[in-house]
């Protein structure tokens, strides 16, 4: 099955003064989605931010925003995010006990579902809603902090979810978010994902086009 290769820069590592410039700057430079990480400081050991700011990204870019809940309970926000523009809503399978009922609210309210799953949660957790989401997204660091390593043993994750996908004929994008750059993104297209989050590997560049062609360049080589 042809796979698009989609680069979301993720504006956690953008300059948070300056976010719709910086936002304007990436989509000029081809960015296909912004990803907008959103941490409760339970779930995760950081705070970041909230609708509010989703709202101001939706103001400043017609790209579809990723939004990634990092926090417990999402199934109460959900509502909030998407109005205030979130195209997709990611929720951690490990802060939902009743995932089919989360998902099937997040494409209640209007968006696209995205489940997510840590680098040591199995990846039989996913399986059950496979048929029912949009969107997978594996970590490849543990969430909270930007600019972390790599880490390798999600590979053969992001390989078994790719042979489901394909098995089941369905049209879900599979997303890898966590130290992608020139190097690691080549790595994850080979295991079969299609949608990569970059924050550090974009917005630390000199130049953002430049960063985001070679990022997707590497990408569509190894697909």
């Amino acid at each position: 099955m042809s796979r698009e290769i989609r680069i979301a820069p993720s504006i956690l590592s953008a300059d948070f003064g300056h976010l719709a410039d910086e936002i304007a700057a990436v989509e000029a430079a081809g960015a296909d989605w912004i990803h907008v990480d959103v941490m409760d400081g339970h779930f995760v050991p950081n705070i970041t931010l909230g609708p509010v700011v989703v709202e101001a990204a939706r103001r400043a870019t017609d790209l579809p925003l990723d939004v990634h809940l990092m926090i417990e309970g999402p199934e109460r926000y959900v509502g909030d995010f998407v109005k205030a523009g979130a195209s997709t809503v990611g929720v951690h399978v490990e802060t939902c006990p009743h995932l089919h009922r989360t998902v099937a609210q997040i494409r209640e309210s209007g968006a696209r579902a995205c489940v997510v799953l840590n680098p040591a949660t199995p990846v039989e957790m996913v399986r059950p809603v496979l048929a029912d989401v949009d969107q997978v997204l594996v970590m490849s660091v543990d969430p909270g902090f930007g600019g972390q390593r790599f880490i390798e043993a999600v590979l053969p994750k992001i390989a078994e979810l790719r042979r489901w996908i394909d098995a089941g004929g369905r049209d879900v994008d599979l997303e890898v978010d966590g130290g992608i750059a020139a190097g690691t993104v080549g790595r994850a297209a080979a295991a079969g994902a299609n949608v990569f989050v970059a924050g550090n590997a974009v917005f630390t560049a000199a130049d953002y086009a430049e960063a985001i062609g070679t990022l997707r360049a590497e990408a569509v080589a190894a697909a």
